[in-house]
């Protein structure tokens, strides 16, 4: 299959004779990392993004018993997830397994690993001996700090720049091949995805060798110093035109905000901030349109909120290309050229009206007629979705497109109403990217989970940030709620000349109706694309919310678990004690106990029917008002894992549902008395607030 796609792939990039004059070097490929104009190009030396991953090798074609299977680095898969055997298992389970090979020019532009062991061996060029001989996981987490190291350089300095929470873009370039082998034991862990950047025959690249970190120095630090600080992307870039915003939208009105005619130029910046008495709806129900060149179909149409990737409201979150701040204010820094007119326009369609300040920072550009495209944002939604598991899996259209084009990044925004408390049970994106190009019948991205696509694991409901990714919200508990991952397609850039099809499965851990899926697939595309986007309806801009009264399910993580709602409790001690209400809360209530100062105790009453071993868990608000505090029950110190008896539940900015997990405990039949110690400096609105209890039977 590999080889008929390469051979297609030379057949018509062989055709393109503008290849670059100067060789794709290291230095090159880490310049690329932090040039987001060069995205606005077909490329040039034209290549081919393709994936290597662990998925289930029974997929063999859509539509066909085992497309939707799902043994895909976990350990005994009933078919080995890699290219071939080269050596089957010895008595100890050890065998050898080819990852990659790829003939002909390109280089290694993605590593991602949930949790790989086992060693790698790296060949470049039908070199007998290896660039890389080590670890699996070194290599797929972190490429620039190993050979940094192995030449004597700090690598403490490059941060996030390049090792991306469970990924790493450093780039490995090779001039004739590339062939990698994996040693390790199929029977425990070996996720893993690589890149790879196909370049047509003849394509000059100069292979990778450690001293390319020395030699390139100046390439990496201001790589480094840019994915750092992404709004150093902007610095010495010059000024046509600048425009500042500043509108009243009202409810069921279109608004003209900027008309430009004196092209050739592109969009550097876009800068907007959304007031309204309502955000999150105004966010989601105010339609941002943008056409480029007189389209009769605007090139971006997605809601304000959504556009910027963090919705619903208002979530911090840096990353290259896009950036929201606490203040409200939505920074976009994807290069959106066109070579005569652009417009921007906002559509009310909700029922309040809306306040709109910003700026538009247009440059000039080099329009080329056989190389520029314009910047494409067409938002889609489907609510009232059933994810299922297993056989209920389906593929979730993101981007179905006929045309020339590069695919530049993905965001999604999802409620997901799981009455599971536990990730292990309300996990929604169990299922993988799949990604054809130019008529492929098998997909040349094939992944193994939705967390892996967005670059991280194991269905985690942290927040995190870095150039490329970003989850910047999940109110829980776990990945219960409002979600929203962001990742973008830079080094990893998916070109297509023909065609694209983008879908990710919708396979969560159980039946789960009433989920609302929004996506938005970021491209760029030469003018004659046809997509399967369609207007946005007024039906399509609504903010599910979050179900009402909701009450936790035992299952998956939780199964078996003895739920007890805080508020149901008898509270009593040192401070105040309330109860709130809220769309987030199960029951609708929060028990909120505010303590007047470090050290004050309250407890709480709770009837175990059966006498055991069980885990306590306490299903807590993250707040930036929220505390510290300690746990006892029946007077024992409770510990949380590493020995850790300090529960912390202050976040930075969001308000969120947490599970606060201590270890197991033997309880009788009976009544027990909880006691939680406020263990911060306690200032007016400092709080501990607790949505519900639950014991968790071990044996």
């Amino acid at each position: 299959m590999r080889i008929l796609l390469m051979a297609c792939f030379w057949l018509y990039a062989v055709c393109d004779s503008a290849f670059a004059a100067e060789p794709i070097t290291t230095g090159s490929l880490v310049r690329e990392m932090v040039d987001l104009a060069r995205l606005a190009g077909f490329p040039e030396p034209p290549y081919k993004t393709i994936q290597f991953s662990s998925y289930d090798r029974r997929s063999k074609a859509p539509n066909t018993p085992g497309w939707y299977a799902n043994s895909d680095g976990f350990g005994r898969e009933p078919i080995p997830g890699f290219l071939r055997v080269l050596k089957p298992a010895d008595e100890e389970g050890v065998g050898e397994y080819l990852m990659v090979e790829v003939n002909g020019p390109g280089a290694i532009v993605r590593g991602w690993t949930a949790q790989i062991g086992g060693e790698l061996r790296v060949f470049l060029d039908g070199s007998e001996k290896p660039v890389y001989d080590g670890p699996a996981s070194s290599f797929l987490f972190d490429r620039y700090g190993y050979y940094a190291r192995q030449i004597g350089l700090q690598p403490e300095g490059a941060g996030d720049a390049f090792h991306q929470r469970d990924a790493d873009y450093f780039p490995i370039p090779f001039a004739k091949s590339c062939r990698i082998v994996w040693k390790g034991k199929l029977r425990e862990l070996h996720f893993y995805h690589i890149q790879i950047r196909e370049y047509a025959q003849g394509t000059a690249v100069r292979t990778f060798r450690p001293e390319d970190l020395k030699t390139s120095a100046e390439a990496i630090d201001r790589a480094i110093a840019i994915l750092q600080n992404p709004s150093g992307a902007l610095e010495g870039v010059s000024v046509k035109e600048q425009v500042q915003l500043e509108l009243s939208v009202e409810p069921g009105r279109q608004v003209q905000a900027l008309k430009s005619d004196r092209g050739p130029g592109a969009i550097r910046k876009l800068v907007l901030k959304v007031e309204g008495p309502d955000l999150r709806n105004a966010l989601r129900q105010t339609i941002l349109r943008i056409r480029f060149d007189g389209a009769p179909l605007p090139q971006v149409e997605a809601p304000v909120g959504d556009f910027f990737g963090a919705a619903p409201g208002i979530n911090p979150y840096e990353t290259l290309p896009m950036t929201v701040k606490r203040d409200g204010t939505m920074i976009c820094r994807f290069v959106m050229p066109f070579s005569r007119s652009v417009s921007l326009w906002f559509d009310n369609r909700g029922g309040q009206p809306v306040k709109i300040t910003g700026e538009v920072m247009v440059s000039p550009y080099a329009w080329r007629p056989d190389r520029s495209m314009h910047f494409r944002a067409r938002w889609r939604v489907s609510h009232d979705l059933l994810a299922a598991p297993g056989g209920g899996a389906f593929d979730l259209p993101f981007l179905v497109a006929r045309g020339q084009g590069v695919y530049v990044g993905t965001a999604v925004m999802l409620m997901n109403p799981s009455p599971v408390p536990t990730a292990s049970g309300n996990w929604w994106g169990e299922g993988d990217e799949k990604v054809f190009v130019d008529g492929e019948t098998f997909p040349s991205t094939f992944g193994t989970g939705s967390e892996d696509y967005f670059n991280y694991s194991w269905s985690r409901c942290d927040l995190f940030e870095h150039p490329y990714c970003a989850q910047p919200i999940v109110t829980g508990p776990d990945t219960r709620g409002y979600i929203s991952n962001c990742r973008w397609h830079v080094l990893d850039a998916l070109p297509f000349k023909q065609e694209i099809a983008f879908y990710m499965e919708l396979f969560s851990h159980r039946p789960t109706p009433g989920l609302s899926y929004a996506r938005i697939a970021y491209h760029y595309a030469r003018a004659g694309i046809r997509d399967d986007c369609v207007p946005i309806m007024d039906s399509d801009a609504r903010l599910v919310p979050l179900p009402k009264a909701w009450e936790p399910l035992g299952s998956g993580g939780s199964r078996g678990a003895i739920f007890y709602q805080a508020e149901s409790l008898k509270a009593q001690g040192d401070g105040e004690i309330s109860i709130i209400a809220g769309e987030l809360w199960s029951s609708g209530k929060l028990l909120v106990w505010r303590p007047g100062k470090k050290g004050d105790k309250i407890s709480l009453t709770l009837e175990v029917q059966k006498a055991g071993r069980y885990a306590i868990v306490m299903t807590s608000a993250m707040t930036p008002e929220s505390g510290r505090f300690r746990a006892k029950c029946d007077g024992q110190q409770l510990v949380r894992q590493r020995n850790e008896t300090t529960a912390d539940l202050r976040s930075s900015y969001q308000t969120m549902l947490r599970n606060v997990g201590w270890n197991p405990i033997d309880l009788k039949a009976g009544t027990h008395h909880l006691e939680l110690e406020a263990a911060h400096e306690v200032s007016r609105d400092s709080l501990i607030g607790l949505d519900f209890i639950w014991l968790h039977p071990r044996k």
